[in-house]
This record gives C-alpha cells, structure tokens and sequence, in this order.
C-alpha cells in the first residue's frame, strides 16, 4: 500500500494539470530504508510528448545524487497519462527501472476530474496496490522548484495546507 500526504497528491495533479497536454513526471523521495514518501521533486519531461515520458539525463543524475547526498531514495516515481486511465502502457513497464518504488499514476483525461493509481512493476510485473491519502504535516521546503529547460521563468509548485 502506498500511504502518501495528500500535499504532496495535490502537488503531483497540479504539476500533471499544468503540464497536460504533455505527460509529466517526477519523483518523491523519501528516507533511505523507509516507505515514507516526503519530497515532492518534479521533473522536467524531456520527450514533451502526450504519449510518453522520459527524465532528462542530466537532471536525472543531479537528483538522484542530491538524494543520495541526503540519505534518500525515490519511494514513487510518477507521471501523468493525459487521454488514457491511470494504467502502465508496455513503454512505461519496460522502462520501470526501480523495483522499490511506488509508480504513481495519474489521468488527467477528464477536465474537472482525476484518476490516481499506484502499482509496483518489478520484473515485467504490475501489481496495483491502494493509496492511502493522508493529512500529515509536511515541510513547506520540501517542495522544490525547478527552472525547465525551455521555460523562460520558474515554476513553483506549493502544497496547500488543507
């Protein structure tokens, strides 16, 4: 069971809404050893494609080893499907590079609606497995910003506190 903040849920379908109609990803990391997504980390989709997403090698590197600076591992990898349900396409799949970790699904097909899912894929397999939003406290820094790469400014995403 993936058991998630629901700031940081709200984080990852603002980012999937302002990236739609282009697929978005990214990371929440999280203490090394444990299942508790608390860094909310979103990518930039190096495809800008509807229909696929790829991290951009060089930002990939650079967060994976702030990760490993700060004694943590990406706990849920995710990103968006923008006309199809929350499902792993083969590509998705076949790219699944990290056996511990949550994929995070979500659809944003429907305009004022959105579907989220969670899977493990390990070897080929996917196993879907239920999300628990819950309402814990986060750090507010947690969150991160990022210039895009073809962005002209920053963008930042904010968890509201609900």
């Amino acid at each position: 069971m993936l058991s998630i903040d629901r700031s940081i849920v709200e984080a990852i379908v603002a980012h999937a809404r302002r990236d739609h109609p282009d697929e978005a990803c990214g990371v929440v990391a999280g203490p090394a050893g444990s299942d508790t997504p608390t860094r909310h980390i979103p990518m930039d989709n190096a495809a800008r494609s509807m229909t696929f997403y790829e991290f951009d090698s060089m930002e990939q590197l650079r967060v994976w080893r702030e990760m490993d600076d700060r004694d943590e591992e990406p706990l849920v990898i995710y990103h968006s499907h923008t006309a199809t349900e929350a499902y792993p396409s083969r590509t998705d799949v076949s790219f699944a590079g990290e056996p511990g970790a949550h994929y995070l699904l979500v659809s944003t097909r429907e305009p004022d609606a959105e579907e989220i899912r969670s899977f493990r894929i390990v070897d080929g397999v996917v196993t879907e497995e239920p999300v628990r939003i819950v309402d814990a406290p986060v750090d507010p820094h947690a969150v991160q910003s990022y210039m895009f790469g073809q962005s002209p400014a920053t963008v930042d995403y904010e968890c509201s506190d609900r």
